[in-house]
């Protein structure tokens, strides 16, 4: 049923025949999928049960789409009635747009990753932004609050997205590549800032 395909130089990754597989089952795989590359990116030290750290680039778009429209539900409640769908639509298209400016210049850098491989790893690492407006949204109207959870959350998701970065950009280049990923994550806490 497995049969092995060379990846990436030594890398081998072993290929499933799903045709035949149940739709239930392809379900439980991609929700486990989603479930390792969101615990890749909230921990910030690898577990050996979680697989190999670059296992993001094995891409998809579901789990950046969930924690996009999460963050976007989020801050778009909590604008108003009146503005609530124009924060929504504003969250979405500044997440995927940014992120293909983003991924545009990590490509011109040199990254060795492909085009969805990098949005797939900005995507996730939105996943620290999405936790901290949720406990804003439920924790207090502080400002101080605000504050420490939002710089909690982008210094969180800068070095997530800085250690998987690490292997695939030349070190001379890494800076130039994190920079603007720090701040596409920037904007987002300065909106929970803000609008929550």
């Amino acid at each position: 049923m497995f049969t092995a395909v060379p990846m990436d130089g030594d890398r081998v990754r072993p290929t499933e025949n799903t045709l035949d597989e149940p739709v239930y089952e392809t379900f439980l795989r991609d929700i486990r999928s989603l479930g390792r590359k969101t615990l890749a990116v909230m921990l910030p030290f690898p577990l050996p049960w979680l697989g190999p750290v670059n296992h993001l680039t094995d891409w998809d778009l579901w789990g950046p789409l969930i924690l996009c429209l999460i963050l976007a539900m989020v801050l778009g409640t909590h604008a108003g009635t009146d503005q609530g769908g124009i924060v929504f639509c504003g969250v979405f298209f500044i997440v995927w747009l940014g992120g293909g400016i983003v991924t545009v210049n990590a490509k011109v850098l040199g990254a060795k990753l492909s085009f969805f491989q990098i949005i797939c790893v900005l995507g996730y690492c939105l996943a620290p932004i999405c936790l901290s407006a949720i406990i804003i949204t439920f924790a207090s109207n502080s400002w101080i609050v605000k504050g420490i959870t939002s710089v909690t959350a982008w210094v969180w998701a800068t070095s997530a997205s800085f250690r998987f970065f690490s292997g695939v950009v030349r070190e001379s280049r890494k800076l130039l590549v994190v920079y603007p990923v720090s701040l596409f994550y920037f904007f987002f806490c300065w909106m929970m800032v803000v609008g929550l």
